[in-house]
């Protein structure tokens, strides 16, 4: 493979950083420390963003990206980027939340539609297709009594959750560094199994 983007969704600034609906961005990190990149902010592609080579696939240009233009416009700066290095969508991994999966749970399809999620509507809109690699990663859907899908979402995690958490979002970088080196079935099927974490 000559070039991969991995692209996690969540919204920049502090308020924000530790919220349910920035585990795309929380995931992306945790590869950079992995691969020993380092994420910088690119005004120019409204994003940080991350470009090298790993020595696990040294014919492979890694590319890294946090879109900073809030989640509902995630796909602007994705297109931007991609047509700047002339990346096609099939080029493009999209790491995101997920409220229909609980705590732990990760899935990796090659496309769908976004399930309702905002960020991944921005991003098939603005690649024009939903052909693209996206991981999902669970964050549950345990809302209290009386609080909304985008309260919930922007919630923080509960203490209890955060052993499972620590776990999934380095499982989570874990398999996209299977994608650098591994056919995408393969990934797939050891992705989609079902673990459940912390126990």
């Amino acid at each position: 493979m000559g070039a991969i983007v991995f692209v996690g969704l969540g919204n920049p600034g502090k308020n924000y950083s530790l919220t349910r609906h920035n585990l795309g961005f929380l995931v992306v990190e945790e590869l950079a420390r992995q691969l020993g990149m380092t994420l910088r902010e690119e005004r120019s592609f409204c994003a940080a963003v991350a470009k090298g080579r790993w020595e696990g696939a040294p014919n492979t240009e890694i590319h890294l990206l946090l879109p900073l233009t809030y989640m509902n416009e995630s796909g602007r700066a994705v297109r931007q980027y991609v047509d700047y290095f002339k990346m096609v969508p099939s080029q493009v991994v999209v790491v995101c939340d997920d409220v229909a999966l609980e705590l732990g749970q990760l899935r990796l399809r090659r496309r769908g539609s976004s399930g309702g999620h905002n960020g991944l509507w921005s991003v098939s809109t603005h690649l024009g297709t939903e052909g693209f690699l996206r991981l999902r990663i669970g964050v549950g859907s345990n809302m209290q009594e009386g609080q909304t899908l985008a309260d919930y979402v922007l919630s923080g995690f509960k203490t209890e959750e955060l052993a499972t958490l620590d776990e999934s979002i380095k499982r989570g970088a874990g398999v996209l560094k299977l994608l650098i080196t591994e056919p995408i079935a393969k990934v797939m099927s050891q992705c989609n199994t079902k673990i459940r974490l912390g126990e």
